[in-house]
């Protein structure tokens, strides 16, 4: 969330380049400040009217305790009281709109992030592996696990409706290696405590990491409760801490967590509507860091290499793109997004997102730290990203890794996760 002292103290003109930056309506700023003005004008009144209120209610005292008639003075303090309720009232709605405005208003841009409208204007920063050639027709994924007898669309279009998906045999034994082989490697070699959080949430955890008010519709809500289906693990873990204040030699802490994640894939419709690029529910291992403000833009090229680190091992080619101006996220201030080679798409597709949100989220979910030499609480840094998107591993392995025959071969490093080396 931003902080709307910081706009009015000489951060305003800065703020709306960058919201021009991100390709939104700079008015919107001008309107919270002019409200949150009234805001203050309407507090102010209130505290002079209370003054008022105190000093006739004195009077009407003194006037009794005299014996004195106090009648005027008592109507004097029903009018006053009736003017402090309904000044109040305005500053509540003012504050609720200056609320609402700024719950909306998306994170400031880091100095580095590229300047761009859409995605054809993110700069890739590095590259590993060449994409792959066959000898053959390479098959989509979708192909080959129907080929094989390993997905089946159908019956889960029949248990659930579209966008889900059943993985069988082999192919499920690989999702559930990938899940192993990520968790062991962030946990014994990154640095990462393993945790297993809820997969539903309340509102307020929502609201803290940004999924709500903006992106309701993409969330599945359970009827007649304050409860959600989790989106991705960043938001019950980044909220471990939520209303907390941490101490600085504890930072950084480092947690991932392997969780199903629920989407309601909101405005994508007719978008990747075969296979399993884009399902309603999918496997993911998140990474999330809670950092020192100094320290959190190193800590975001780690996390990042992480994230690369599970592509790496398993032999698959990506590239890394510093995300731009017009397409980087709500809540971040600066993205990479790690693209894996799709040889059957013969394109690039994102696999992974790494994010540094600065305070965006802290303040959002009041998690701060406090300062080992003393001094006033500061909010954290949070960063996340996926380490990775487990599904879209495994498209990634079964179109690299496909034989002519239609087969799958097991990367290497999964041998010691499954006893199959082609399925």
């Amino acid at each position: 969330m931003i902080d709307i002292k910081i706009l009015e103290k000489g951060g305003l003109d800065a703020y709306k380049k960058n919201l021009s930056d991100r390709g939104g309506d700079t008015a919107i700023v001008d309107q919270l400040v002019r409200l949150n003005e009234e805001r203050r004008k309407h507090i102010t009144a209130v505290e002079t009217k209370k003054a008022e209120l105190n000093k006739v209610s004195q009077e009407i005292a003194a006037a009794k305790k005299n014996k004195e008639d106090a009648t005027s003075k008592i109507e004097a303090m029903r009018a006053l009281g009736q003017e402090i309720k309904a000044l109040e009232e305005r500053s509540q709605a003012a504050q609720a709109q200056v609320d609402s405005i700024l719950h909306g208003l998306p994170n400031k841009l880091h100095e580095s992030v590229p300047a761009g409208k859409s995605a054809a204007d993110n700069k890739v920063v590095r590259a590993y592996g060449e994409p792959k050639k066959f000898g053959f027709k390479a098959r989509e994924h979708w192909e080959l696990g129907e080929k094989n007898g390993l997905i089946d669309f159908e019956r889960a279009g029949k248990i659930a409706g579209a966008r889900f998906a059943i993985l069988k045999g082999g192919l499920a034994r690989l999702e559930r290696a990938l899940i192993n082989f990520m968790l062991d490697l962030h946990t014994t070699e990154h640095g990462y405590r393993e945790t297993i959080p809820p997969f539903i949430v309340n509102s307020n955890s929502l609201f803290g990491t940004g999924q709500l008010p903006k992106f309701k519709e993409d969330l599945f809500h359970l009827e007649g409760t304050d409860y959600f289906l989790i989106p991705t693990a960043e938001v019950p873990v980044t909220n471990y801490y939520m209303n907390e204040t941490l101490n600085e030699e504890d930072l950084p802490i480092a947690y991932t967590a392997y969780t199903p994640c629920f989407r309601s894939e909101a405005g994508s419709y007719g978008k990747d509507t075969k296979g399993l690029i884009r399902q309603h529910q999918f496997n993911k291992v998140e990474l999330v860091r809670f950092t020192h403000p100094d320290e959190s833009y190193a800590q975001h090229e780690a996390l990042t290499s992480h994230a690369e680190e599970v592509l790496k091992r398993l032999e698959l080619p990506y590239r890394t793109a510093a995300l731009c101006s017009g397409d980087i996220g709500f809540g971040s201030a600066k993205t990479y997004d790690i693209e894996v080679w799709l040889p059957g798409q013969n394109a690039f597709r994102e696999i992974s997102s790494c994010s540094n949100y600065e305070d965006f989220q802290a303040r959002r979910g009041n998690i701060r730290f406090k300062p080992a030499g003393g001094g006033k609480p500061q909010f954290v840094h949070t960063l996340n990203g996926s380490g990775l998107a487990v599904g879209r591993t495994l498209i990634a392995i079964m179109e690299n890794y496909q034989q002519e025959d239609g087969k799958i071969a097991v990367p290497k490093a999964l041998h010691g996760y499954m006893s199959e080396r082609l399925i």
